[in-house]
């Protein structure tokens, strides 16, 4: 009777052990899963298209530099010897916002849209919706400037701070990648 209770119990204790390991490794591949997702879906396209446009805007700079050395969205009337964007300047962002940012713009609205569920925040951040409303704006103010209707100078965009947010994000998620890679043995 003594060995059955021991066979009993070892078998019991090896079902559950057995059990607990699956469910360990099972929660480690769903976590594993998401982060995929995560970087493949989100932070990874997001990551590009924030350093694209940034990398573009660096490109345009260099290409139009101003007499002034200032970039050409720091104009304020209120200083005085401030130059504001000459028209050549303006239709020369213009044509690069066409064919570089906008688009780079759309596909960030259209990743933070359907992809907000792969956020690391509970809540859309901050910084990223500023993201989304900057880039709104151009679409509506870019066919104003075609027509001379423009109601507003573009503004400085958030280009440095998005891009340090979503490196860290995608950096983060990164070794959290490694850590789950690793200890899949």
């Amino acid at each position: 009777m003594t060995s059955a209770l021991i066979t009993l119990c070892v078998a019991l204790t090896g079902y559950f052990a057995t059990y607990l390991n699956g469910l360990r490794l099972s929660q480690r591949e769903r976590s594993l899963e998401r982060l995929n997702r995560q970087l493949a879906e989100l932070y990874g396209p997001l990551l590009a298209l924030v350093e694209a446009n940034h990398g573009a805007y660096r490109m345009f700079s260099r290409l139009h530099p101003r007499d002034d050395g200032r970039n050409l969205f720091q104009h304020h009337p209120d200083r005085p010897g401030d130059q504001p964007p000459t028209d050549e300047e303006l239709a020369e962002w213009r044509t690069w916002t066409e064919a570089i940012i906008l688009p780079n713009q759309r596909a960030m609205r259209q990743i933070l849209t359907t992809k907000a569920d792969l956020l690391v925040e509970p809540e859309m951040p901050g910084l990223l919706m500023e993201l989304y409303v900057f880039s709104a704006i151009d679409e509506i103010e870019l066919p104003r400037w075609v027509t001379g209707t423009r109601t507003r100078l573009p503004q400085e965009y958030p280009a440095g701070a998005a891009t340090r947010y979503v490196r860290a994000r995608f950096d983060e998620l990164k070794r959290k990648q490694t850590r789950l890679l690793g200890s899949r043995g």
